[in-house]
């Protein structure tokens, strides 16, 4: 009888994280609308950008290229509480952090050996098919930039 209710508790914890999960209108697959995006010279252009569930976690993975044209692609896990987690593949930071401020939008934060190198504002529109990223920071090659990047959901 305990362990029918351990599993049944497990089960609902499982499903209401994919239920508010499910409900943020973050998740899915973006990609980059170039025309209605303004990237300065030579920054990353971040082409798909994908937000999945990871057990109670959430992971991006991001995929563009970089100021030269290389290819580019960094991955960071973690939940959107402020906190900061690390993110592999990103020229400019080796640690990343997310806040809700609300439903539609999070405040981004970057860092690259515990200095600031990238803040931003994530906000997704209230029908849930556009997503616009504007970002200000410094590049791996320690130029200022400043994007705003706007994405369609897939």
């Amino acid at each position: 009888m305990k362990g029918r209710v351990i599993l049944l508790s497990l089960a609902a914890l499982f499903v209401g994280v994919t239920v508010c999960l499910a409900d943020n209108p973050h998740m899915g697959t973006w990609k980059l609308n170039e025309a209605k995006s303004k990237v300065s010279p030579g920054a990353t252009k971040n082409h798909t950008v994908v937000y999945e569930a990871a057990g109670d976690s959430v992971k991006v993975t991001v995929d563009g290229v970089d100021g030269d044209g290389n290819p580019t692609h960094s991955e960071w896990t973690g939940k959107f509480d402020g906190k900061f987690y690390p993110v592999t593949g990103d020229a400019t930071a080796d640690m990343r952090s997310y806040r809700k401020i609300n439903n539609h939008t999070l405040a981004l934060t970057g860092k690259k050996g515990g200095k600031v190198t990238l803040t931003g504002r994530i906000i997704v529109t209230a029908n849930g098919r556009t997503r616009t990223v504007t970002t200000n920071g410094t590049d791996s090659k320690g130029k200022r930039f400043s994007t705003r990047a706007v994405y369609d959901k897939q």
